[in-house]
């Protein structure tokens, strides 16, 4: 009888070891390379779904609204009149013009503050696939607003397509950023910059005259928008969701390491997986970071396409022009994005920030000085245009994509979301304020209208060189510690503890919480 009872306890006992252990032996002797090369083709066809329906829309929405100025400004002109028998004077509709343009912003600054806790609850992908849902009602708002003869609707409108270009420039950077391996994890999330710039140059190309920017077609041109979001919902759902979320946030180990494989095009590699398992750990028992926190967080405290034509007519461009001309800024910025790219894993990212704001600076002051010669000296108008496209490449080869990447790099899992609604909050404020004030600005300071941005960029330059630390080819932790020895500066401080990484079985650890 104890002989009996002692074979079946021990008989269970082995039962119950082998089912505790057979996952762990899986995942170690079949899941994880001796870091096999993969094929990053999957990685590149998910960031181009991605980005098509994502950032593009930025871009493209910022550009389509420069080549039917003068068509809605009538628009709204003879609604007034037919409505109300009033004759709205220059000064009004350039008000409601302004309106129109900045509300985008408004709706960006939502979509930035919603973007946190979507892509929290929903993931990654899901959150980018949902967003599409502003995007198609704000095409069907534009598209429609002429026949009902109502601005009103291409203003909300403009608030919902900024929503979802919020939500996109939030998400997508953190969705490339967890879901690349560290070799390119600057590249994949400065991609989403080079996407902005093809969006500028779309639109930039849509809105000729002789495609979608005349005048019986602008309401087109407005719900042309909804093809990108098409496409994005055709091909995204194809595509895993971030490997780092489904670990970190959701515990869901089978479909973190099916979500490597699916995105690396072999097995798991040993190293790869590590980097997760520390963050995993180090996140563990975490209270979740809010956005205002941050700025009490010792730990992380350090861490113009709207009106072209008003540039380019002060720079004294001929109105004719100035729609192929903006489209060469476009086509500037693409380029230069598309070198930044090339670039990044082989400069580093503290060089390209530094450098593109001490080149702005010194191309805002040479622009200055042209326009204070303009009519004086013939060729100055030349001149002008010339640092306009410089300004441009020198933002595009640098600020325009490696501040996109900085959020993913320099904060942990628990703080990335709150410090993307931070930073997506403050860029779409200061674009509302600019979309408001630049004509103003234009008219008030004339030929000194770059003088501020030339102040901004050099204040930002200093800020970089001083503080920001290299993350090029560092893990997450290496580069916390990099925070850590400048935040304790002067004090006898030992670097952050890099906890054991080690597989945490069966739990959810939702470190990125609200």
């Amino acid at each position: 009888m104890n002989q009996g009872f002692c074979k079946d306890l021990k008989r269970s006992a082995v039962i119950f070891l082998l089912n505790n252990t057979k996952y762990n032996f899986r995942f170690a002797m079949s899941h994880v390379g001796v870091d096999k090369k993969g094929n990053d083709l999957n990685l590149m066809l998910m960031v181009t779904s991605c980005a098509i329906g994502g950032t593009l829309q930025y871009g493209y929405n910022l550009a389509i609204m420069n080549a039917p100025t003068i068509y809605i400004q009538n628009f709204v002109n003879e609604t007034f009149r037919e409505r109300w028998d009033v004759q709205l004077k220059n000064y009004q509709v350039t008000l409601v013009w302004t309106c129109i343009v900045s509300i985008y912003s408004l709706g960006g600054l939502a979509g930035a503050l919603i973007a946190g806790p979507m892509s929290i609850t929903f993931g990654r992908k899901k959150t980018m696939l949902l967003n599409n849902i502003f995007l198609m009602l704000s095409s069907l708002l534009a598209l429609t607003s002429r026949a009902a003869k109502s601005f009103e609707m291409i203003i909300i409108s403009r608030v919902l397509v900024g929503i979802n270009a919020g939500i996109s420039m939030n998400v997508q950077p953190m969705y490339f950023g967890e879901s690349a391996p560290k070799h390119l994890r600057g590249a994949a999330s400065l991609s989403s910059a080079i996407f902005t710039a093809f969006g500028v140059v779309l639109g930039q190309v849509v809105g000729l005259r002789e495609i979608l920017g005349s005048e019986p077609c602008w309401q087109y041109l407005l719900a042309s928008n909804a093809i990108p979001g098409l496409i994005q919902l055709l091909t995204l759902p194809w595509f895993p969701e971030s490997p780092r979320y489904l670990l970190i946030d959701r515990g869901d180990k089978e479909a973190c390491i099916n979500a490597l494989r699916r995105l690396r095009g072999c097995e798991v590699q040993r190293s790869e997986l590590d980097e997760i398992l520390q963050e995993q750990a180090e996140a563990k028992g975490l209270r979740p970071s809010r956005p205002w926190e941050l700025f009490a967080d010792r730990n992380v405290r350090w861490q113009i396409y709207f009106y072209a034509y008003y540039v380019f007519k002060e720079s004294g461009i001929s109105p004719d022009m100035i729609q192929y001309i903006t489209i060469c800024t476009g086509t500037c910025e693409f380029t230069a994005c598309i070198i930044c790219n090339l670039l990044i894993e082989r400069q580093g990212r503290k060089i390209l920030l530094m450098g593109g704001y001490v080149s702005m600076t010194g191309w805002a002051i040479v622009f200055t000085i042209a326009l204070c010669f303009e009519h004086k000296v013939e060729w100055m108008s030349y001149l002008s245009m010339a640092c306009i496209f410089t300004y441009i490449l020198s933002f595009g080869m640098g600020p325009a994509g490696v501040t996109g990447v900085l959020p993913t790099e320099i904060f942990s899992q628990t703080a990335r979301p709150a410090a993307y609604m931070i930073a997506g909050s403050m860029m779409w404020i200061n674009l509302f304020i600019m979309g408001m004030i630049f004509p103003f600005l234009v008219s008030e300071l004339g030929e000194f209208c770059f003088v501020p941005f030339a102040a901004v960029c050099f204040l930002s330059a200093l800020y970089v060189g001083l503080v920001l630390p290299e993350t090029k080819g560092k893990t997450l932790s290496a580069i916390a510690n990099e925070f850590h020895k400048l935040n304790y500066r002067g004090q006898d401080k030992q670097g952050l503890p890099a906890p054991q990484a080690q597989y945490q079985l069966g739990e959810v650890c939702h470190s990125t919480a609200l």
